[in-house]
């Protein structure tokens, strides 16, 4: 049956079918411009109320080299850090979050950027600036953040909102519940849903009812049959990948016996990467160490005086190429919660075995930050994949050989799958997230990653826990994606 189901697709994929039939790049232009100038709005607004308290009150207070920052240097520079931010905590995603959800991350972006230039002040005033026209400037960013929030989303979904979908699945199902779940039922009209040897099995020109296709754990032939026609005909594709196809976006190319040739290789980042990320974590997490010591103090006599049993828990974890290390955290369980040895994830608010000063530390990731001190030993990186432990991941990997994969490189105290995913994500799907993570090896997407993980701090979702009994949320990809 595969044989037969490569021969009809290798003729519908060198046919006509590949041909555009209604090409709409110019829409497509349209969309992409119009988001430009929205996200350009946004920058300028937020902007305003920083150029007019430092234009009129702050700048006769540098002392030190004023000539230079007189002009427009120094709101430039807000400028860089607010991009930044706003990248950073996907604070522009008009088309994929909700208003609440951008608002959060403007609100962030926002906090962050006046944080770092208010310190940039103070160095250059030489004394303690005078705060409140600074926390105006704030009150009125927030609202002209807000403002712009409910705008640019009233905006988009006026113009662009409905696009007619289809979800082609193979071994994965399900994902059509996630729109409405997510709130993107707004944005796209799922009107079919079926197997990928349905939608091959019938009139691949169907599809150009449709202006977007998702395409959800199919094989790479089936997949590139639909893809090719989808990218000829103008329909925006989205893929959930399959970890080959995650493997291969890591691939460099290369120039070899003048054919198109590409190089997939074990993660193997450059030695100045190595050293510039080795610099990175002793230099911020000392910061960090410093910025939350007060932190770091309040929960560890919080932890003491609930039971009286230790501060500190060391459980074993493995890291780059499976060498084991005691990770450090808050002890956040009674003490006997794993007295017959059996490892065992959280099942979440609902677990028995968390305190109440547990709770707390757990809801706000406080439990984590003795892992600064593993970071700071060189046994952990500040980004990377989560450390799991040597019993856990060996199911794991009975189940999914794969798995072992996320030991190419050292772990993290957070990471892309920690900051996309969340605590009952599927083994696999975190499995892919760390893939892309390692696929491309870079300081920038670390300091992005960085600062991301403050939007997930106060988020509930983000530490759920897995059905008590199990060691994961779902096995493997063959199960509901839901």
């Amino acid at each position: 049956m595969d044989a037969q189901r490569r021969m009809r697709g290798s003729g519908r994929s060198g046919g006509d079918h590949t041909l555009p039939r209604q090409p709409r790049r110019g829409a497509n232009l349209r969309h992409d411009y119009g988001l430009r100038l929205i996200k350009a709005a946004n920058v300028l607004l937020v902007t305003l109320p920083f150029a007019l308290v430092w234009l009129l009150y702050y700048v006769h207070t540098v002392v030190i080299f004023p000539s230079i920052y007189r002009g427009g240097g120094i709101i430039l520079m807000f400028i860089v850090l607010y991009a930044f931010f706003g990248r950073a905590f996907d604070a522009f995603l008009v088309s994929l979050k909700r208003v609440s959800e951008m608002f959060y991350a403007q609100a962030l972006s926002i906090f962050f950027a006046d944080g770092f230039m208010y310190l940039v002040l103070w160095l250059m005033s030489g004394a303690f600036p005078n705060i409140w026209p600074a926390l105006g400037a704030l009150v009125a960013q927030l609202a002209l953040g807000a403002i712009w929030c409910w705008a640019a989303n009233r905006w988009y979904f006026a113009h662009y909102g409905g696009q007619k979908t289809a979800v082609i699945y193979d071994v994965r199902r399900g994902v059509e519940d996630l729109f409405g779940r997510y709130g993107m039922d707004q944005k796209f009209d799922v009107q079919r849903v079926c197997t990928v040897e349905e939608c091959l099995d019938g009139n691949l020109e169907a599809l150009n009812d449709f202006t977007a296709v998702f395409l959800c754990g199919v094989h790479s032939h089936e997949r590139n049959i639909i893809l090719k026609y989808c990218v000829a005909n103008g329909i925006v594709v989205y893929i959930i990948p399959r970890v080959g196809d995650v493997i291969m976006s890591s691939a460099k190319k290369i120039p070899m016996f003048h054919l198109p040739m590409m190089r997939v290789d074990r993660y193997a980042p450059p030695p100045e990467f190595q050293v510039a990320k080795r610099a990175l974590d002793i230099g911020i997490g000392t910061l960090l160490l410093l910025l939350f010591s007060p932190i770091l103090l309040a929960a560890a006599v919080a932890v003491k005086l609930e039971d009286g049993g230790p501060v500190f828990y060391r459980q074993v974890r493995l890291t780059r190429d499976g060498q084991e290390f005691n990770m450090l955290k808050f002890r956040s369980m009674v003490v006997s919660a794993e007295q017959d040895g059996v490892a065992r994830l959280s099942t979440g608010e609902d677990d028995p075995r968390i305190t109440k000063v547990g709770r707390v530390l757990r809801a706000h990731r406080i439990d984590e930050l003795p892992q600064l001190f593993n970071v700071l030993g060189g046994s952990m990186s500040l980004v990377g994949p989560r450390p799991e432990r040597p019993e856990i991941a060996a199911e794991y990997e009975r189940e999914m050989p794969e798995f072992v994969l996320r030991l190419q490189c050292k772990a993290g105290l957070t990471g892309y799958a920690q900051v996309y995913g969340k605590y009952n994500t599927t083994p696999y799907d975190k499995l892919q997230m760390d893939l892309m993570y390692m696929s491309k090896p870079s300081i920038v997407e670390d300091l992005k990653i960085l600062f991301a993980t403050f939007t997930i701090l106060f988020k509930r979702e983000s530490t759920e826990g897995v059905a008590p009994g199990h060691t994961n949320a779902q096995e493997d990809d063959k199960k509901p994606a839901a």
